[in-house]
């Protein structure tokens, strides 16, 4: 008899210290460095989120952790098809990165992941078809690092008929597109605990319906841009020219001044040599007077020439002169 006694206490001892390691179990829980957690007691959150991290209590079989996610997590949204301001049809396809920041918010409102995923497709899908709506296809899909150039860059683009060489500048760019998503879906999502911390496009592609459209605005886009450059290169070159001609006009101009100058100080200098020879005498300056007559006469008269002057000539007067003194010298 004792010793049944002895194996039922024995019994009895161990069911109660299993039922205190499962009290104590039940009582205790942990958070680590990438959790949060609610605390709820039969279904409704109590008290403040749990954000640190380290051993917790609660009470046993009453309470419920449920852990929530602290770090920045991410969306990848479903590439769907939406219209430019242009009409011309392109599937966005997004991505964005996201946070739960306030975590009894997004347990009342959302509980789970899986819900915050399809809130966040439906808030990020529409803004992004509204901004898309908004803006001219050129605009999502270029983008420049400076905004001076940004307004200034002249591209192609394919207006609604279907025509080429319309040009249009950029006011936005892609990157402003995508804070404007982010500025408008951001305060949408912070009534759930969520805090959207970006939003990019991850791949923009044509519709087929417009795809040769857009091939021939971008071959369209490809010429006028070299046919700028050819243009640009052409007016350097005809200004290098138009240079280099001046230059050479200068040079000539230049050159023929100083020809002509030797020329007329070395015809002055020959004048003055002559001068000084032929003027010391009467005789000799009749000397010099009639080797230059001499001189015109050789230039003037050829041997085929005819020249008709008259008897009071200053040319004829020599000629004159020596047959007169021939006549008189003839026997």
């Amino acid at each position: 008899m004792s010793t049944t006694k002895k194996t039922t206490f024995g019994c009895l001892g161990i069911i109660a210290l299993l039922i205190v390691l499962m009290v104590a179990s039940g009582s205790f829980y942990t958070i680590n460095e990438r959790q949060q957690a609610i605390v709820t007691q039969f279904g409704k959150p109590i008290g403040e989120p749990v954000v640190e991290a380290g051993l917790k209590f609660k009470i046993p079989f009453v309470q419920k952790v449920n852990i929530i996610e602290k770090r920045i997590l991410e969306w990848d949204g479903l590439a769907n098809e939406m219209p430019t301001r242009d009409k011309t049809y392109i599937l966005v396809d997004t991505f964005g990165r996201w946070q739960i920041d306030q975590p009894r918010v997004f347990f009342e409102r959302l509980r789970d992941e899986r819900s915050a995923i399809s809130r966040l497709n439906d808030i990020l899908g529409s803004e992004t078809r509204n901004t898309i709506a908004k803006h001219d296809l050129i605009e999502a899909v270029r983008t420049t690092k400076d905004r001076e150039a940004l307004q200034s860059e002249e591209l192609v683009e394919a207006d609604r008929t279907g025509k080429v060489g319309v040009l249009k500048s950029i006011r936005h760019g892609r990157t402003k597109l995508e804070e404007e998503i982010l500025s408008k879906a951001a305060p949408k999502l912070s009534e759930f605990g969520i805090k959207l911390l970006d939003i990019r496009f991850k791949r923009i592609n044509y519709n087929p319906s417009v795809q040769q459209r857009i091939f021939e605005r971008m071959i369209s886009e490809r010429k006028q841009i070299a046919e700028r450059f050819r243009s640009e290169g052409a007016g350097e070159a005809a200004k290098i020219q138009g240079n280099m001609e001046k230059e050479l006009r200068e040079i000539e101009s230049g050159a023929y001044r100083t020809v002509e100058t030797t020329k007329g100080e070395a015809d002055a200098e020959a004048t003055k040599i002559y001068a000084d020879a032929y003027g010391q005498t009467a005789q000799s300056a009749e000397f010099y007077d009639f080797t230059r007559t001499l001189d015109v006469y050789q230039s003037v008269l050829g041997k085929d020439s005819t020249l008709i002057m008259t008897t009071d000539s200053e040319l004829f007067r020599l000629l004159k002169t020596t047959e007169a003194k021939a006549s008189s010298t003839a026997p």
